[in-house]
């Protein structure tokens, strides 16, 4: 069970994941050693389960996103196509929903045109489609991030 200290570890390594063990310790109170023991467990627990780098979609050429809302056929093709989708990196989140529609996918592509090529020829194709909506979003007011710590 994690506790208020883990917690503020967690929150500030959620704004800043290169913050250094000493910055850290500080912040939280304690010496490195114990800082350090308690980030280790916590990756070891798998409260932390990676680093990596924010990235600035539009400046690498993936300005336009969809939002996908795909109803499978059946249930049968349900790990057929849970595969595919985690195999397909311009799918950045999926989620599986209770009732209809099955799915929602968030789709990354450089435009319209390169969006409706991925659908024509990857969407369609995935095991067990039966409908899919797109919506095009306009504006990303908040994306997937930090947890309310």
């Amino acid at each position: 069970m994690i506790d208020d200290i883990d917690r503020r570890i967690l929150f500030l390594l959620q704004k800043d994941g290169r913050m250094t063990v000493t910055a850290l310790a500080s912040a939280v109170g304690l010496t490195v050693a114990p800082c350090h023991r308690r980030l280790k467990d916590l990756e070891a627990d798998g409260v932390i389960t990676g680093y990596r780098a924010l990235v600035d979609a539009p400046r690498i050429g993936l300005g336009f996103q969809a939002l996908v809302f795909v109803t499978l056929k059946d249930r049968q093709n349900m790990r057929a196509f849970e595969d595919e989708v985690e195999a397909i990196p311009e799918i950045t989140e999926a989620s599986r929903l209770f009732g209809e529609p099955d799915f929602l996918l968030k789709v990354m592509a450089a435009d319209l045109p390169g969006y409706q090529k991925f659908y024509d020829e990857v969407l369609i194709g995935l095991a067990g489609v039966e409908k899919l909506t797109s919506t095009i979003v306009m504006k990303s007011l908040k994306g997937a991030g930090e947890l309310p710590l």
